[in-house]
């Protein structure tokens, strides 16, 4: 069998695309996501002031406090360096080897999780440029900590200084929105009655996020509004979802007849 045609599941057979082709897409999307954010920079009064509309509107419709979730982190130091870490160094690994797995193992699943991906990654950067936001960890008004800061390991420097990252592309957020892409994307991609435990991937960041006072509740709920309408738009294809019908009556036909003997 060629090694391109391997099962992406039971019954079907679809064709890998060509790898050095794929590398550079998604070697193209981290990019994106990486250096997109930083196109547009110099808005910090802008960005603190949509930080105070965002934590009032946060107040105005009643959603529970940043503060509740950290109050829990701060209770001991190790956790909150472990929800530190957690941010710093899960996001792009995990995402990046729920590609390869999907790439080696369901090409067609992992073909439409690329274009998700691509699509809500670009709908963000649009945000990021239209809607400069500062997280919580700089907003006095919240009275949250910068654990990163104070604990560590922290993965920004100064914002006037910072030069890899906008630290006012809080809205929406990537970290949430891929993690839920991911979780969403093994529970469609695996058949096991215990699939729906990758769910704890998204879930855990969300805690992580917030947390941390890295981002606001706002900014996963428009993540994950982001991801509604890709996932809306972008189907998975026929052969990606279920085994073609002429790979199922063949065997119907051999149990009908072995119970006929």
């Amino acid at each position: 069998m060629d090694a391109r045609t391997e099962p992406a599941e039971e019954g079907t057979a679809t064709p890998r695309p060509p790898l050095v082709r794929e590398f550079l897409l998604v070697a193209g999307l981290f990019m994106v996501y990486k250096w997109g954010r930083l196109l547009e920079t110099g808005h910090t009064a802008e960005a603190f002031r949509n930080a105070r509309r965002v934590w009032d509107l946060e107040r105005d419709v009643h959603l529970p406090g940043e503060g509740l979730v950290q109050s829990l982190l701060l209770h001991d130091g190790a956790l909150v360096h472990l929800a530190n870490t957690y941010y710093a160094t899960v996001h792009f690994p995990a995402t990046a080897a729920f590609l390869v797995w999907l790439y080696l193992r369901r090409p067609g699943h992992y073909v439409w999780a690329r274009r998700v991906l691509a699509a809500v990654t670009a709908a963000a950067l649009v945000l990021h440029l239209a809607f400069p936001l500062a997280p919580p960890r700089m907003l006095a008004a919240t009275g949250l900590v910068d654990t990163g800061r104070v604990y560590g390991p922290s993965v920004y420097g100064s914002p006037e200084t910072d030069q890899l990252a906008n630290q006012f592309a809080a809205m929406p957020s990537l970290h949430f929105g891929w993690a839920l892409m991911v979780g969403i994307g093994l529970v469609v991609a695996t058949r096991s009655r215990l699939r729906w435990l990758w769910l704890l991937h998204p879930s855990l960041t969300l805690l992580v996020i917030v947390g941390t006072a890295n981002h606001y509740w706002l900014d996963a709920l428009v993540a994950a509004a982001l991801l509604g309408g890709a996932l809306a738009v972008i189907r998975p294809t026929a052969r990606t979802t279920a085994p073609p019908a002429r790979a199922v009556l063949p065997a119907q036909r051999r149990a009908l007849v072995e119970a006929g003997r």
